[in-house]
């Protein structure tokens, strides 16, 4: 290989991890929810982990956190004690975390069986993951958890693994 071919080599590929450290940044940020991310939120047909029908009307004029989440996602699981604690702080007419399931239902079933939490669990499925999405987390990846304040309106989002501070100061700003 001669000096050329070698710079020329070394070009492509230069431009080539540039273009691929782009895409993967543009993936794993957030982006803009859509103005109908929130009423799909709301209008879709969510249900229980026993199949009982939820109704979303429970969810509206309050602080509703959403966290979007799986049985098989570390990160997901162990941020669920920090939810549940901070739920029990507040009065669930006020302040509600809801926990959107992206995994399987019979997944989802067997997770709750053993571990305790006190905030509701919905099905997702891949119906979940679309509103995720529509939330401006364009790759899917979880857990992601959004703050919507009392009228409707996004007022926080994390993706990954929330702290208890970044939840307490995301319900603050939220009310």
């Amino acid at each position: 290989m001669n000096r050329r071919q070698f710079l020329l080599g070394s070009g492509v590929a230069i431009i080539a991890a540039t273009a691929g450290a782009l895409i993967a940044n543009w993936k794993t940020s957030l982006h803009k929810a859509s103005n109908e991310a929130v009423s799909a939120l709301f209008e879709r047909e969510w249900f229980s982990p026993d199949q009982k029908p939820i109704s979303t009307a429970d969810w509206k004029n309050k602080v509703l956190i959403v966290n979007f989440w799986a049985s098989w996602c570390p990160p997901c699981v162990e941020e669920m004690p920090t939810l549940d604690k901070i739920q029990g702080e507040y009065d669930p007419k006020k302040m509600l975390i809801v926990g959107i399931g992206i995994d399987s239902p019979s997944n989802i079933r067997q997770f709750i069986e053993t571990t305790i939490i006190s905030y509701p669990i919905v099905l997702g499925g891949l119906g979940g993951n679309e509103v995720n999405k529509m939330l401006g987390n364009p790759s899917g990846a979880l857990p992601f958890t959004v703050a919507i304040n009392a009228k409707g309106a996004i007022t926080g989002r994390k993706l990954g693994k929330i702290s208890e501070d970044e939840l307490r100061k995301m319900i603050k700003e939220a009310i």
